[in-house]
């Protein structure tokens, strides 16, 4: 029987020819799976008692790879979802490993054929028009920092970019002018335009006029010149969410987030009745199934579904009887 294959060496090739080379997958891919194979060796370390290095694929089989999977949510704490994540990872190795080695596609079935579990889907949050005006009013527009943050929340709150793509924008990536929109890059490298209303193609104009504080071609910089970076984004949005709960009390009881932002965006394209597979364009969703999410979350739009259907008349109900043992038995159930 010819020796199981070393999984150091099918590591390697796999980020640096598959994950790199053929895919060219981004930075926050090549992370996320690094770190999910960091947690996968040492567990081995531990368990099996042997260095990374010195792994065959037989030992990482599907029953290692379930216990590895139940000792991150159990020992470490991590939720389903973090579970999900890292198998995601496991799977994609194991698919490069099925035309690496057909030899040992019995144990790559097997650890394929491991599912996802199932988790409850968070509710999506979002903020009313008022609550989105409040925050919008609050920074001292007479300094530079504040058009920077007012012209910044605005973009946000009206694109729905996603917090990686907002600070990544350079200055050229606004288009005024007729057919006005924003050009950014988001997940999966696609490349996308969202339109522009005319407060904020009027409002962007006149920051696009500002002088920066250095030579720096970041759309949104900080005072030294520096790209704003996801921590001080999200510390500028909280400083004026405080500010604005003393004039809007219903912000105190939710918590704003640069995706809080987003999601109202999706909010109010969806109650300005704007089809979803357009908002699914419109936010950069891989999948419509994505941006139906918001419909779930949308209560006004439900209400008026209920209100277009008749009300049931209790005279005219009818108890279902069963008539066999059987259905009587799962009608008890």
């Amino acid at each position: 029987m010819n020796q199981s294959p070393n999984v150091a060496t099918l590591i390697e090739r796999y980020f640096t020819v598959r994950l790199m080379q053929q895919r060219n997958v981004s930075s926050n891919t090549i992370a996320s799976y690094r770190d999910t194979f960091r947690l996968l060796f040492r567990f081995a370390q531990v368990r099996l008692r042997k260095p990374p290095s010195a792994l065959n694929l037989a030992d990482i089989d599907a029953p290692f790879i379930s216990a590895f999977l139940t000792d991150i949510e159990i020992a470490r704490g991590a939720s389903i979802r973090t579970r999900n994540l890292r198998l995601t990872a496991i799977r994609s190795f194991f698919r490069f490993v099925s035309f690496e080695e057909p030899a040992c596609s019995a144990l790559i079935q097997q650890v394929l054929a491991i599912p996802s579990k199932r988790h409850e889907k968070r509710q999506v949050h979002f903020l009313t028009r008022p609550e989105i005006e409040a925050i919008l009013a609050t920074p001292d527009r007479t300094t530079w920092l504040g058009r920077r943050d007012h012209t910044l929340l605005l973009l946000m709150v009206q694109t729905g970019l996603r917090l990686c793509e907002l600070i990544n924008l350079d200055r050229d990536a606004i288009q005024l002018g007729s057919g006005a929109h924003v050009r950014c890059v988001g997940k999966g490298r696609k490349e996308r335009c969202v339109p522009l209303t005319s407060y904020a193609q009027t409002t962007l104009e006149v920051w696009l006029k500002e002088s920066a504080p250095r030579s720096t071609n970041a759309l949104f910089p900080s005072i030294r010149g520096s790209r704003l970076s996801a921590d001080s984004v999200q510390a500028l949005l909280a400083k004026h969410v405080r500010v604005a709960r003393e004039k809007c009390p219903s912000l105190t009881s939710k918590r704003v987030s640069p995706h809080v932002l987003r999601h109202s965006a999706a909010m109010e394209l969806l109650q300005a009745g704007v089809d979803c597979s357009v908002i699914a364009l419109w936010l950069g969703h891989e999948s419509i199934e994505t941006t139906q999410t918001y419909l779930h979350a949308h209560l006004a739009l439900k209400e008026e579904a209920l209100a277009k259907l008749e009300p049931y008349e209790p005279d005219k109900l009818i108890r279902f009887k069963p008539d066999d043992r059987l259905l009587a038995f799962l009608e008890s159930l």
